[in-house]
């Protein structure tokens, strides 16, 4: 007798293969469109990284030009005699080199400017060059009374080389047109124009005195490397004792690298949030396919497949298509990545090569097929739980599975993906938290809102309105419905967008101290004695008020708590640098005391002086109530004890100090002072400021309406580079919803067949599907800008410390658009449908 035996099934990959293959004949260009939701995340990520390690190599080989010297020294005061002569001796080549902050008069039109200027004595840089026209004006500048001008002032100005400036005391010939320096990026140049000047008519220009701010820079060249590896280790114990810095070109090339690592970051999270939005897609999109897949898996069952080889059919399916978007988002990308230096051009200090990194493009084909496959494994683990019975009942029966383990693994796997693809950018395990917790918070209150909104329009939809409108909302709940996900996506990239536009806003608005009627926008420092009753004459003479008046005074601290910096070696960053201090009788409208008691005026002959210190300087100076300070000012000692704290607020416009003593006891140091003013007009701005520099060269003036002007062209240049990577979270959530559309066909299909069937016209079906998509983009739009409003408003009151208004032009103008998007892309794709008679589509479907 028989057995009634069945053969065990040997089921090879190519067989597999070969299913994959012919199930995908009629849906491979709905694959590729499921699969597009992550092409532009993967180009967004591959042109980052393909321009950081352009960026990389171009720093690593022009780092050389870009320090301009073997070894700086650089000191923030005049370096001590016995120092100097030590120093002065170093090195094959030597440079000198004093940059400080003054005003340059242009002689022929009368404007002038407070700039950077860069007294230079020697031959640097000693690799690469100062970049002029003409070309010889870099080295022929030292021999005369002779500036190089930077172009931005030559434009400003309407300057031509030949004319002169005024620099302090002193006239200077144009001899070129700086172009480039070491180090000097278009961000710089605008924000800090330089002035170069011969060093050995520094002295001459009346610029070096009391209260000068001057960086003492000296530059060297070694040709042998041992020997400036000894001199550096020679000099590190007298760094710290002596206020020195020392910097190499390999400490610059570091400093330079982690500047553009921080921005590659940035950026990089900019694509992965482009990315994540992909997913979303990718996973509704699988889910819905997998759908309509039912009853094919469900006979192939049937025919006594098994429930992990349907799995593989449909895995071997997903896997080849992710691996085609992964290519063809890595090629879009190394496309993207010559746009890069271009947007970036004002930030970068090196010329950069670009060329292919197939490095980044092999990040982004690996990351691209690990993305489509584990978001879209929630749904494809479904096949496995597909019964045989389903190919005579999917219509009738909904199954309801048990949980599934494997689900959450998954599901875990995506959480720790997110995490670690995070902090491979951040390297900061509590940035990575933050940033992942709210990705996380924003996907769970979408994810909220979009449940509630179904829930709501399910329960409360008026029956006595028209069926054109109840139709429309109902499509909103219906089975396979796509609002959970278009909520999802399109209201986190317009999330996205709108809290970059707020946060520029908020930035700008915090630095918008110059435009009411009683705030100063005009600042004038380096005052001496002498001049403050001169300089108050011409002021008054213009009609202009004395504002916020006040003595500054130079010092630095000598002991904390009985302790020199050699005792106190963990703080030394509080015996660093000159301190800036003043004196008065009583708190201004920017202070407010937190602790201790205030003091406005000592007696004279008081021994141990009590001084009231900012809440921020005395954290990072580690000092508290009742401890004792040794200052040394100008060669005295004065003994302290911190009597009190302030909190002091920055943003006001006016003079705030981090160290304020008492009255009666500075009066008769070595001094000079700060005047603020309000100039009602450009033209007498210009006129005052030219008689000021005429007559006290040594005074520099800021005017604020040009700072806040500066700051406006710098926010505009880093939100356009911010824009431009949004702009991939923008265009990836349309994609999205035209894939999540376009996806849903076959439903719409047979929902416009029953009601045309019904004697439905189109422009009825349209208009319930205009409702739909105009309602899903008006909730989707709004749940965004909610997110963004919320999210901005914390920033603005914990990081930035400012007010927060939502500018409401432009919120209703982005939330038109939005919208106007969604209702466009979702009626257009469904007119394509009503352009044919429900007969012939029952025919085509069969």
């Amino acid at each position: 007798m028989l057995k009634n035996e069945i053969p065990k099934q040997q089921i090879g990959f190519s067989w597999l293969l070969k299913m994959a293959w012919r199930d995908s004949r009629k849906n491979r260009s709905r694959l590729l469109l499921f699969i597009s939701s992550i092409v532009l995340g993967i180009a967004a990520l591959v042109a980052v990284y393909s321009f950081k390690d352009n960026l990389e190599n171009d720093i690593n080989n022009q780092a050389k030009e870009l320090t301009g010297a073997d070894l700086i020294i650089e000191s923030k005061r005049a370096v001590a005699p016995a120092t100097l002569k030590s120093i002065e001796t170093l090195g094959d080549e030597r440079a000198t080199e004093r940059t400080f902050a003054s005003m340059v008069y242009f002689i022929k039109n009368g404007g002038s400017r407070l700039i950077q200027i860069k007294a230079l004595e020697g031959k640097f840089p000693f690799y690469g060059k100062i970049e002029t026209k003409p070309t010889q004006a870099a080295t022929n500048f030292q021999e005369d009374r002779n500036a190089l001008v930077d172009q931005t002032l030559m434009l400003q100005y309407n300057a031509k080389v030949g004319d002169s400036v005024k620099v302090g005391d002193l006239k200077f010939k144009i001899l070129g047109i700086l172009e480039k320096a070491p180090g000097q990026t278009g961000i710089s140049a605008s924000v800090a124009p330089i002035v170069y000047i011969p060093l050995k008519y520094l002295e001459q220009t009346g610029l070096t005195k009391i209260g000068s701010r001057i960086t003492y820079r000296f530059y060297y060249q070694y040709r042998n490397a041992d020997e400036l590896a000894k001199t550096i280790k020679t000099l590190e114990p007298k760094v710290e004792k002596e206020g020195l810095d020392i910097e190499t070109v390999a400490s610059k090339k570091e400093e330079t690298g982690r500047s553009f690592r921080d921005m590659s970051r940035f950026l990089a999270l900019s694509g992965f949030i482009a990315l994540l939005l992909g997913c979303i897609g990718v996973g509704s999109a699988i889910h819905v396919y997998i759908q309509e897949k039912l009853s094919t898996i469900a006979t192939l069952r049937c025919l006594g497949l098994k429930a992990k080889h349907a799995f593989f059919i449909y895995l071997i399916q997903i896997s080849i298509i992710g691996l085609i978007g992964a290519i063809l988002g890595s090629i879009l990308g190394t496309l993207i990545q010559f746009l890069l230096p271009i947007v970036l051009k004002d930030f970068l200090p090196v010329e950069i090569t670009m060329q292919i990194s197939w490095l980044a493009v092999a990040q982004g084909i690996i990351l691209g097929l690990i993305i489509s496959v584990l978001f879209a494994l929630p749904s494809l683990l479904g096949v496995r739980k597909i019964s045989p019975l389903n190919a005579i009942r999917a219509s009738f029966e909904n199954q309801q599975t048990k949980r599934d383990s494997l689900l959450w693994l998954v599901y875990a796997f995506m959480a720790l993906f997110v995490f670690g693809f995070t902090y491979l950018q951040m390297r900061s395990v509590m940035q990575t938290i933050a940033f992942t917790l709210a990705i996380g918070i924003a996907f769970l209150l979408l994810l909220l809102f979009s449940k509630t909104l179904m829930f709501l329009v399910k329960k409360f939809l008026p029956s006595a309105w028209s069926y054109l409108w109840r139709q429309g909302f109902a499509n909103l709940y219906r089975p396979n419905n796509q609002t959970l996900m278009l909520t999802v996506s399109i209201g986190l990239s317009t999330a996205f967008i709108a809290t970059l536009f707020f946060v520029q806003g908020i930035l700008i608005n915090r630095v918008t101290l110059s435009s009411g009627a009683n705030q100063p926008n005009m600042v004038m420092f380096d005052i001496q004695n002498s001049q403050k009753q001169e300089l108050n004459k011409l002021t008054k003479s213009y009609k202009l008020p004395l504002m916020n008046q006040v003595p500054i005074i130079t010092m630095r601290i000598e002991e904390i708590n009985g302790k020199k910096l050699e005792a106190d070696t963990g703080n030394a960053r509080a015996f660093r640098g000159e301190i800036r201090a003043t004196y008065q009788d009583s708190l201004t409208a920017a202070e407010k005391l937190i602790s201790g008691v205030w003091t406005g005026k000592v007696e004279e002959g008081t021994e141990t002086i009590p001084i009231s210190l900012e809440q921020g300087y005395a954290n990072r100076i580690k000092v508290k109530l009742k401890d004792k300070i040794l200052f040394n000012v100008q060669g005295m000692l004065i003994p302290t004890v911190v009597g009190s704290i302030r909190e002091v607020n920055w943003g006001t416009m006016q003079t705030n100090f981090r160290v304020v003593f008492p009255a009666g006891v500075l009066e008769a140091a070595p001094q000079f002072h700060v005047l603020m003013t309000r100039v009602p007009s450009k033209e007498v701005s210009a006129k005052y400021q030219s008689d000021v520099v005429n007559a006290f060269p040594n005074i520099s003036m800021i005017d604020l309406d040009l700072v806040l002007k500066l700051l406006d062209e710098l926010l505009d240049k880093i939100g356009f580079v911010i824009r431009f990577m949004a702009g991939f979270s923008m265009a990836t959530g349309w994609i999205v919803l035209l894939s999540s559309v376009l996806t849903s066909k076959n439903q719409r299909i047979k929902e416009s067949i029953l009601l045309r069937t019904l004697g439905a016209s189109k422009k009825q079906i349209l208009s319930i599907n205009a409702v739909e998509y105009f309602f899903l983009g008006v909730f989707a739009a709004g749940a965004g800008l909610v997110l963004a409003i919320g999210g901005s408003w914390l920033l603005a009151k914990f990081s930035f410390e400012a007010n927060f208004a939502p500018p409401l032009v432009p919120i209703f103008v982005l939330f038109s658009i939005v919208v106007g998007l969604v209702v466009i892309t979702g009626v257009w794709s469904t007119k394509s449908i009503l352009n044919q008679p429900p007969l012939k589509i029952l025919r085509n479907e069969g």
